[in-house]
């Protein structure tokens, strides 16, 4: 199987999380509704634009350009301070919430990032539908925007992720260069900027298409190395992989937004038993018990509640974090329409580190009469239906073998 990889790219990060940090403090005003920009001193109109709205775009304002030439294009310009500090704190728990669904992500900005889809494609019917489904999700957790760059290569899904914005998911795959990438002006190129463009336009090459076609001994001449690069990226040759750094994660966790909202506790049930086998599947694959738990809903007011257990004795068994997630929804849910359902583990350990099993425990969890959290099999039965799903899954697909209980209306 051909590699898959994503970009993804926070649109206008700076302003949308200022705009919402604003928001969340009380102002009636979203930034990213009117002609707004972040950047410079409000009082003195010196510094660049750093950051603009889709309304400040209509005036013709860009990124880089001075604050000054921005606000005589639009006098009644709004202009904000960077707050780079909170900027880091979004930007490191978007990485963490995408870090969940992916472990192998490569950060190369404070708003952008490569994920390797590969090892993940199986749980998805496809590229686009997992792109949408991540896209949706960071907007209904975070409240921002972002577009996603589909490709087999790194620097095609880059630009993928520049086409069109916002709030989009766009292909660019080796075999849709000709049709998408090469009619495009060589001033959307990647890497190509002003001074490189003015060279080439004097060479007679406008469009992408025509970088492409024209032999990279002319383009050397003319630009150096700087000229065969531009050259390989307009004819998408690329064979950089995405370079994580693999470590033990200190959470495992997922969350699904509903496509419509839950109502009834045995629906909130049966969502709870799919996180569940979800989750405890990525732990026993990464070779990792969890001793804390923790259940998350957010309302369809998008007010958001969680709480958690700390666990006398880790696990990773499918059924035992079921179990601890629908105790943890009862103790949470006040009978509101349900928008999002999330469970996360932490307080991570070795799978094969010693145990120390507390009888009383153990006793008291076998006793529990609840028909939705019981467990019908012993421990070790349990761990071991685990590990004979898992191998099914590994060697067939995840969609290879389902649990009865997901196939039920009530669980």
């Amino acid at each position: 199987m051909e590699q898959i990889i994503f970009h993804i790219d926070v649109n206008s990060a700076f302003l949308s999380w200022t705009a919402l940090s604003r928001l969340e403090a009380g102002d009636p005003l979203d930034l990213r509704t009117v002609p707004s920009i972040i950047g410079g001193d409000l009082q003195k109109r010196h510094g660049v634009v750093l950051a603009k709205s889709v309304p400040a775009k209509a005036y013709g304002i860009k990124t880089g350009e001075p604050v000054v030439n921005a606000f005589r294009k639009c006098p009644t310009l709004i202009s904000a301070p960077p707050d780079h500090s909170m900027y880091r704190r979004r930007s490191h728990a978007l990485m963490e919430y995408l870090s969940d669904i992916c472990p192998e992500i490569e950060q190369v900005s404070i708003d952008e990032c490569y994920m390797n889809f590969t090892p993940i494609s199986y749980r998805y019917t496809s590229p686009l539908e997992a792109a949408r489904q991540i896209r949706e999700g960071i907007l209904a957790n975070f409240g921002f925007t972002v577009n996603i760059g589909i490709s087999d290569r790194k620097i095609l899904a880059k630009m993928a992720s520049d086409f069109k914005k916002p709030n989009l998911v766009h292909t660019l795959f080796s075999h849709e260069i000709r049709e998408k990438l090469w009619p495009l002006p060589v001033s959307t190129l990647h890497m190509c900027g002003h001074s490189s463009v003015e060279i080439l336009r004097n060479l007679e090459i406008l469009t992408i298409g025509d970088l492409a076609n024209t032999a990279p001994e002319i383009l050397t001449l003319h630009l150096k190395s700087h000229g065969k690069m531009l050259w390989e990226y307009a004819n998408g040759w690329d064979t950089a992989r995405v370079e994580y750094l693999p470590s033990k994660a200190k959470g495992i966790g997922n969350s699904t937004t509903l496509h419509q909202d839950v109502t009834t506790r045995q629906d909130a049930f049966l969502v709870l038993h799919s996180l569940a086998e979800g989750v405890a599947g990525r732990l026993r694959k990464s070779g990792q018990r969890a001793g804390m738990v923790s259940c998350e809903i957010k309302y369809h007011t998008f007010q958001h509640v969680s709480h958690q257990m700390t666990l006398q004795m880790p696990t990773d068994s499918t059924e035992e974090i079921y179990r601890i997630s629908c105790r943890l929804f009862d103790e949470l849910w006040n009978a509101s329409p349900i928008r999002l359902l999330g469970i996360r583990t932490s307080r991570l350990a070795e799978s094969h580190q010693p145990v120390q099993v507390n009888l009383f425990d153990y006793l008291a969890a076998e006793e529990e009469e609840s028909p939705e959290t019981s467990r019908k099999l012993p421990g070790d039965k349990l761990h071991r239906l685990d590990q004979a799903l898992d191998r099914i899954k590994n060697k067939y697909g995840e969609d290879a073998v389902t649990r009865g209980s997901l196939l039920r209306k009530n669980p």
